[in-house]
C-alpha cells in the first residue's frame, strides 16, 4: 500500500511529464483517496472503463487519454459529469499521461508497439522526436507493403488500411501510435519504406502515391493499448501494488 502522491512521484519521475509540450496536464488529473492498494490501467477515462475499475475496487486508474481534450468545452456537464460523479463518489485517484506515455523508451506506447510489431528503432525524428524510426528483427522480413500489412493485422487482431503505392521490400520502417499521420513526411525525409500509425486524413494517401512510401493506419486505441499496462505495472511492481489492465474495446 502507498498514498497517491507518492504514485504520482513514481510516475512523474519514469515519464518526465515537464519534458514535453503537450495539449492538457499530464499526471494526477482527479484527487481519490489518500491510501492506495490497486490500480487499473487502459487507454481511455472512459465511463466504461471508470465503471469497470470501480467493479474492480480500484484505488486509482492509470490511462493515456485522461479527462480533459484540446478545445473541449470545459464546462462540468454530459459525459464530463457522469465520469466525474463516479470518480469522485468512488474516490478513485486518475492519474493521465499523454505524450510522455507515447515517448518512454522502453515502456511507452511507441516502443511496446515496436515489440509487438517486431521493429528494432535506431533512430527518431517528428515533434518532440516521438516517431521511431528503425528496421524488422532479423527473423523478419517483408518483401512489399501487403506483407507488412498482414503481419500488424495479425499481431493487432483488427483490420488495416494500407496504402502501398510501390510493389518492393521494405527495409526502413518508422512507427508512432495513435493520430500521429501528420509526423509521415518527416518519416519520409528520414528514406523510410513504410510508415506504421493509427489513424490517416485524406492528405497522407496522396502523399504517399506520391513519394513511393507505404502508410498503414492500424487503429488509434489498437496502436495505443501497449503503454499504460507496461507503464503501471512497472510502477505497481516496484511499490508493491496490485495491477491489472482492462481493455475497453474501440474500432477507432
Amino acid at each position: 500500500m502507498t498514498d497517491f502522491k507518492t504514485l504520482l512521484q513514481a510516475f512523474d519521475q519514469l515519464l518526465q511529464p515537464e519534458k514535453f509540450k503537450d495539449y492538457g496536464p499530464n499526471g494526477l488529473q482527479v484527487e481519490g483517496r489518500h491510501s492506495i492498494q490497486k490500480i487499473v490501467s487502459g487507454v481511455t477515462a472512459s465511463r466504461e472503463l471508470i465503471d469497470a475499475a470501480i467493479q474492480a475496487k480500484a484505488d486509482a486508474i492509470f490511462v493515456h487519454h485522461g479527462l480533459f481534450w484540446r478545445g473541449q468545452d470545459g464546462r462540468v456537464v454530459g459525459w464530463m459529469k457522469e465520469r466525474l460523479q463516479r470518480l469522485l463518489a468512488n474516490e478513485i485517484n486518475l492519474y493521465a499521461y499523454h505524450l510522455p506515455l507515447d515517448a518512454h523508451p522502453q515502456l511507452g506506447n511507441n516502443a511496446q508497439l515496436g515489440k509487438v510489431l517486431g521493429l528494432q528503432a535506431d533512430a527518431w525524428c517528428g515533434d518532440q522526436n516521438l516517431v521511431c524510426v528503425g528496421q524488422p528483427q532479423s527473423t523478419l522480413t517483408f518483401s512489399n507493403a501487403a506483407a507488412l500489412s498482414a503481419h500488424v493485422e495479425a499481431c493487432l487482431g483488427r483490420a488495416v488500411t494500407c496504402i502501398a503505392p510501390q510493389d518492393r521490400p521494405l527495409k526502413r520502417i518508422a512507427w508512432c501510435s495513435g493520430g500521429a499521420q501528420s509526423y509521415f513526411e518527416s518519416a519520409i525525409a528520414h528514406g523510410v519504406d513504410a510508415f506504421i500509425t493509427g489513424e490517416i486524413s485524406e492528405p497522407q494517401a496522396h502523399i504517399a502515391k506520391e513519394m513511393g512510401v507505404a502508410f498503414l493506419a492500424c487503429g488509434h486505441h489498437a496502436t495505443e493499448r501497449y503503454g499504460a499496462p507496461a507503464v503501471a505495472a512497472h510502477v505497481a511492481a516496484s511499490l508493491g501494488l496490485v495491477h491489472e489492465f482492462i481493455d475497453i474495446d474501440n474500432p477507432a
